[in-house]
């Protein structure tokens, strides 16, 4: 597919400075400059091609998590070679997770060049995992397999992947607390309740309670995330009593 000349960035300039910043990320030289222009292009710019269908980040992301979730598989099935198939699948769920992948696009400040109409203050922790996964998308459209491998290998997997490390990191703190409240026959509860805060984007605050008292509280961007951090304040809160059961 094509895209108009003056889609992106019409002014020499500015493509070059995107190029540059590219090559400084990737290590090299894009062939393609307006896939990885897509790359960055958040669905708030109304952005469409010549056939009015919608250009954005998101159809890239689609991709980049599958070479992602490959590649790492891989890698894991290499190197662990008496590792099952759970034992894979959870440590691989531990690399890619989002919090992971939100991490890599913070240290590659990939934010700074999306293209938005909404400001980037206004945006959840989880838009920099989402342009990590369009650009690593955008790698295999535009050079393949053997360079998208190469990329992850040295941005996720050398810096990043310790197998010792990795097998004692906490996917979900919420998961923990619940299987424990579970197996120690305990009630809990996960309640929203009011949250007057003045902030621009919206927050909800969870409280949790275990045997009808509250063990912790915690607000986010969104309900999942709430209950996540609540989780975690009482996993540590309790994990004496956890580690004895």
């Amino acid at each position: 597919m094509s895209f108009p000349s003056n889609l992106f960035y019409s002014h020499s300039k500015k493509d070059g400075d995107f190029f540059l910043g590219m090559r400084k990320i990737l290590g090299f030289k894009p062939k393609n400059l307006e896939i990885f222009q897509k790359a960055f292009v958040h669905r708030s710019a109304n952005r469409k091609d010549k056939d009015g269908n919608p250009i954005n980040y998101e159809r890239l992301e689609f991709l980049g998590d599958a070479m992602l979730g490959t590649i790492i598989s891989k890698h894991l099935y290499l190197k662990v070679p008496d590792g099952d198939e759970g034992y894979l699948t959870k440590m691989r769920s531990k690399i890619v997770s989002r919090e992971h992948l939100n991490e890599l696009g913070k240290d590659l400040r990939l934010i700074d060049y999306v293209e938005s109409k909404i400001p980037k203050s206004r945006f959840g922790d989880n838009i920099h995992g989402n342009v990590f996964e369009a650009l690593v998308g955008a790698i295999y459209l535009d050079r393949g397999y053997k360079y998208c491998e190469k990329f992850i290998s040295e941005m996720v997997i050398a810096p990043y992947v310790d197998i010792e490390q990795l097998e004692g990191k906490v996917i979900s703190y919420k998961s923990l607390v619940i299987e424990w409240c579970q197996k120690q026959k305990k009630s809990f509860n996960f309640d929203v309740y009011e949250d007057t805060g003045n902030d621009a984007v919206k927050h909800f605050a969870v409280k949790l309670t275990i045997d009808n008292k509250i063990v912790a509280k915690a607000r986010a961007t969104s309900k999942k995330k709430a209950e996540e951090r609540a989780s975690k304040r009482a996993y540590f809160a309790l994990q004496d009593k956890m580690k004895k059961s």
